[in-house]
């Protein structure tokens, strides 16, 4: 039996990070699910996050898993073991393997350099060369590679390979004849080491019942069934990166509850556009002829975007956009997270105008959130938002069981149908009736008497064109006060108290929760109290005021260069530069705990909070 380098080590039973780093376009997405799954059906919570390259292959690409008894949803910023797949990356791979921690790596090519570190445990097991020799293609040599990892990695971190077995069966439920070949090369990987080292490893996995009430789920999959569920029945996109899936995923649901059963025909329209100024053009149409719309797309698709946007926001019609951040400006990094679109969205287009943005922080917020959103769209005529990232949009995350009444029924807002028509002697497009801001819609086709010229150019309040300027401003006044009554009707912001009064607070949205929650258990237990209010939706709810006002103190967390929700905060509310300090994390990951914590102890000794 092969013993491991003496490196400290420290037992850890649920709680430690293993990380694979492989080459984009091999296959290792699937094994690396796979194991995943494992620990999630062994009742441990865990949390999986993918960096990979913009390319199609061929490029570095890792994925890191957390195992977290504590169910906490952000990375750790360490690597307790490393599975070191692709020999460009083995010297980063070595650095970023945590002192005391372990590195594996396939030894069918001897590396004596993976030993210049003397604080790790180095493993080498001979993936390739057993599956060169059981596998008789290029292809299937590659693709079981992987497989063999996944059984290597069972080894050592003790996985159930019943619920392995049980998973595989599954993924190739429609091609029973790859369960054998991929469990045969699992069992080599797990054999072997089971033969050669000491297993488990002190980093293990326990069997826990902490997932029963748990799905796994990207953020992506979960908009397009909300969108399914919210009653969208037209959505109009361009692909790009990290925006596809959403799509993908609505017309997946869209074919499995969208279609007559009786016809055959589908209940809904999908159509790949030739750009993005054509997707969000067919969005307004069909919003404006009674659908409810949608397009999914990402920060360069919105700039595209903006002109149709403006007209949507000024002739009343009501829209949804997801967008997707990701790193720019320009093209940026297409596979990297940030929350760079934040401004973007909440004045997209040209002139004066100002959105409705909801926040989600996880899937199961994003299929919410789709849900709120065409609500909202309707209930107030105008264009909304959902700003999701790459990190909650492309990766799997552990969320509690999607729940839905049944009773549900959409809220369409003030449309008149024909019998209201025939009631009214008049009907103007843009007349505030009821003194709230929202004037009354019809659709078209249904009634004559309904008709009205739907405007972006200058118009006043009966739908006539104008270029009075009195008139003008009326109406514009009018939009920014229908606008502004959302906020008492967007998803109210989540309050975490401290245990105990304080004068400090955190104000954050979005995928920057994760990190903002363990921080808080970790300055808690260095006496440290600090609320935190994350903030789901623009325009501003009267909490958020109410937050400000209760605390001298209040570092805005956010993952972008300039200060964006900062800068939103200082404009849309009373908060005061005084009380307020940025914390901004914008290299394309998503911050680990470590940076708020270090932020908010350096602030309070004197220095910056960044």
């Amino acid at each position: 039996m092969n013993v491991v380098a003496e490196a400290k080590v420290t037992s850890r039973v649920n709680d430690f990070v293993f990380k694979i780093g492989s080459v984009n376009g091999t296959g290792s997405a699937s094994a690396n699910t796979l194991l995943m799954k494992t620990v999630f059906r062994m009742g441990v919570p865990v949390v999986g996050k993918n960096l990979f390259p913009s390319n199609i292959q061929g490029l570095p690409t890792w994925y890191e898993i957390r195992v977290t008894k504590d169910a906490y949803q952000a990375r750790t910023g360490v690597v307790d073991l490393m599975v070191a797949m692709n020999q460009q990356t083995y010297p980063q791979d070595l650095a970023k393997t945590t002192p005391g921690g372990y590195l594996m790596y396939d030894s069918t090519w001897p590396r004596p350099q993976l030993l210049a570190r003397d604080d790790i445990n180095v493993i080498g097991v001979p993936l390739a060369a057993m599956c060169n020799e059981h596998f008789h293609t290029a292809r299937a040599r590659i693709l079981m590679k992987n497989m063999a990892y996944v059984g290597a990695v069972a080894a050592l971190i003790d996985l159930d390979m019943d619920v392995i077995r049980e998973l595989v069966g599954e993924t190739f439920a429609s091609k029973a004849h790859l369960v054998e070949g991929n469990m045969k090369a699992i069992d080599l990987g797990y054999d072997y080491v089971k033969e050669n080292f000491a297993c488990p490893l002190p980093l293990r996995v326990e069997k826990m019942d902490k997932t029963a009430d748990y799905i796994m789920i990207d953020g992506n999959t979960a908009a397009g069934l909300g969108c399914v569920y919210a009653g969208a029945t037209f959505g109009a996109w361009y692909p790009i990166t990290p925006s596809t899936s959403l799509m993908d995923g609505f017309k997946t649901y869209c074919d499995k509850f969208r279609v007559d059963p009786e016809t055959g025909e589908n209940n809904f329209c999908i159509i790949q556009a030739e750009d993005e100024l054509a997707s969000i053009g067919m969005v307004v149409g069909a919003g404006w002829n009674g659908a409810r719309a949608f397009t999914p797309t990402s920060g360069p698709g919105i700039s595209l975007m903006s002109e149709f946007i403006g007209f949507a926001y000024y002739a009343e019609v009501p829209v949804v956009l997801f967008d997707v951040q990701r790193v720019g400006p320009s093209t940026g990094l297409p596979t990297r997270t940030q929350q760079g679109d934040i401004l973007l969205c909440a004045y997209a287009s040209h002139g004066d105008t100002k959105h409705i943005v909801l926040f989600p922080s996880d899937p199961r917020e994003c299929f919410e959130s789709a849900v709120d959103a065409f609500e909202l769209a309707e209930a107030f005529q105008t264009p909304v938002f959902v700003l999701s990232d790459i990190d909650i949009g492309m990766n799997d995350w552990m969320v509690p069981k999607l729940e839905w009444d049944d009773n549900w029924k959409p809220n369409r807002g003030k449309v008149l149908s024909p019998a209201d028509l025939e009631k009214m002697d008049n009907f103007y497009r843009f007349l505030d009736v009821d003194g709230d801001g929202v004037p009354y819609r019809t659709l078209p086709g249904e009634s004559a008497k309904g008709s009205y010229f739907t405007r972006g150019s200058g118009h006043d309040k009966y739908g006539n064109y104008t270029e009075n300027a009195d008139k003008y401003q009326d109406l514009l006044d009018r939009i920014d006060r229908k606008v502004a009554n959302a906020a008492n009707a967007v998803p109210k912001p989540i309050l975490t108290k401290a245990s105990e009064p304080t004068n400090l607070g955190i104000l954050a949205v979005g995928s920057t929760d994760g990190p903002i929650i363990e921080a808080l258990d970790r300055l808690e237990e260095d006496n440290i109290a600090v609320d935190y209010m994350r903030i789901r939706a623009f325009p501003f709810s009267p909490e958020v005021e109410e937050f400000l006002a209760s605390h001298d103190t209040i570092y805005v967390v956010e993952q972008n260069r300039d200060a964006q929700l900062y800068a939103l905060l200082l404009n849309e509310t009373s908060a005061e530069k005084r009380q307020m300090h940025s914390m901004l994390s914008y290299s394309g990951k998503v911050p680990d705990c470590r940076f708020v914590i270090d932020g908010i102890k350096s602030h309070l000794k004197g220095g910056e909070a960044k």
